[in-house]
C-alpha cells in the first residue's frame, strides 16, 4: 500500500496563502490520481481537489479560482496552493491515492496536516 505523508500546514492570516505538498512512497505514482480532502471535528471529510493520471484537475466549489493541485512525477508529490484563505478553510488536509487513476477510488490516506485561517 502507498505511504503519503502531508507537510505544509500552518497558521496564517485570513487572505493569506499556504503551501500543501503531500509525498508519496511506490514506484507508480504517476499512474495514480491524487486528490485532497479536509475534515473538520465533528464533520464529514469533504472533497477539495483532485488530479488525475493526465492531470485533469477538479476542484469543489468552496475553492474553485483560490486553490490549484499540481503534481511533480519525478519528485512523487503532489502540492495544493491554496490562496485567498478564509477562517473557514481551517481543518487537517489530508492527501489520498486512487490507483484507479481517475479520482473516484480514493483508499490511501496520509495521516493529515492541519491548517488554521484566522480572522
Amino acid at each position: 500500500q502507498v505511504q503519503l505523508v502531508e507537510s505544509g500546514g500552518g497558521l496564517v492570516q485570513a487572505g493569506g496563502s499556504l503551501r500543501l505538498s503531500c509525498a508519496a512512497s511506490g514506484r507508480t505514482f504517476s499512474s495514480y490520481a491524487m486528490g485532497w480532502f479536509r475534515q473538520v471535528p465533528g464533520k464529514e471529510r469533504e472533497f477539495v481537489a483532485t488530479i488525475t493520471w493526465s492531470g485533469a484537475t477538479y476542484y469543489a466549489n468552496s475553492v474553485k479560482g483560490r486553490f490549484t493541485i499540481s503534481r511533480d512525477n519525478a519528485k512523487n508529490t503532489v502540492h495544493l496552493q491554496m490562496n485567498s484563505l478564509k477562517p473557514e478553510d481551517t481543518a487537517v488536509y489530508y492527501c489520498a491515492t486512487d490507483p484507479s487513476g481517475l479520482g473516484g477510488r480514493f483508499n490511501s490516506w496520509g495521516q493529515g496536516t492541519q491548517v488554521t485561517v484566522s480572522s
